[in-house]
């Protein structure tokens, strides 16, 4: 079953979401100027690209956007690169690990070092995303990002705009649902990544993303042998571990669970 089928339910409210996001975009532009979106190749972040074209951001030579190849990608995720540049006025960054850092990590500890601590683990994402997100960001005011309150409870006090000490962070699609970002997908043709329909609700690299199941939270399939407080690479927590976000949200979360797929007999 296609993602969009299973998952394009829209909130009664969605026009009026969307119309807050675009505003939020040309806000942030204005504002956080140069700004860049850190675009994993997920649904969101495709949606996020999407809208900023509709808000004029893409014509900016001051609005870029950058993608972390950490080498380790699915085929599939890298693929959508080439999809975004043919269908919007833009060329996509992409910044990768260095090499000899990259290398001398799996030399030392194995190409599943992941799986052997949590410490290892996100040595990885350091390597792999960290270190060249520091690169992507230089120079950078403001950063877009496609997180949602309701991806993770440490997700749960996402705020539209977070100050950071050197930057912002804007997360347009903050109070969008799951329902929500595959009604923009669906209604507009975005482009999106094929391994959405095969139940991988949330893609990273690909020794540490799995497919879920039946009644699974959405991000069960991150690092999935972690305990559940461990499942941030470090690209969207503080320094002590917790979410960047500085006050609590003033909402109850909302639902993260997939639903049932539907089977025929």
């Amino acid at each position: 079953m296609r993602a969009i089928s299973l998952y394009a339910k829209p909130s009664p409210d969605f026009a009026q979401k969307r119309a807050r996001s675009l505003a939020l975009l040309q806000s942030a532009a204005a504002t956080y100027s140069p700004l860049t979106q850190a675009s994993s190749l997920g649904a969101e972040d495709m949606v996020v690209t999407h809208l900023m074209h509709e808000a004029g951001l893409l014509d900016s030579a001051s609005t870029s956007i950058f993608v972390l190849n950490t080498g380790m990608l699915h085929l599939e995720t890298v693929a959508l690169i080439e999809r975004i540049e043919a269908r919007y006025p833009v060329k996509v960054d992409v910044y990768r690990p260095v090499e000899a850092a990259a290398s001398a990590f799996v030399q030392t500890n194995g190409l599943e070092a992941m799986y052997q601590s949590l410490d290892l683990r996100k040595q990885c994402c350091h390597i792999r995303k960290m270190e060249p997100l520091e690169r992507a960001l230089a120079g950078k005011k403001g950063w877009l990002t496609g997180l949602r309150r309701e991806q993770s409870a440490a997700r749960a006090e996402v705020h539209d705009v977070e100050q950071q000490p050197e930057r912002a962070k804007i997360n347009p699609l903050a109070d969008w649902t799951l329902g929500d970002v595959w009604h923009c997908i669906s209604v507009n043709a975005i482009p999106y990544n094929p391994l959405h329909d095969e139940f991988f609700p949330s893609i990273g690299c690909a020794p540490c993303t799995r497919a879920v199941t039946l009644g699974e939270d959405f991000r069960s399939g991150r690092w999935w042998w972690e305990n559940e407080s461990a499942k941030e690479c470090g690209l969207h927590v503080a320094a002590d571990g917790t979410h960047e976000a500085q006050e609590p949200a003033a909402f109850e979360p909302l639902s993260s669970l997939i639903p049932p797929r539907e089977t025929t007999a």
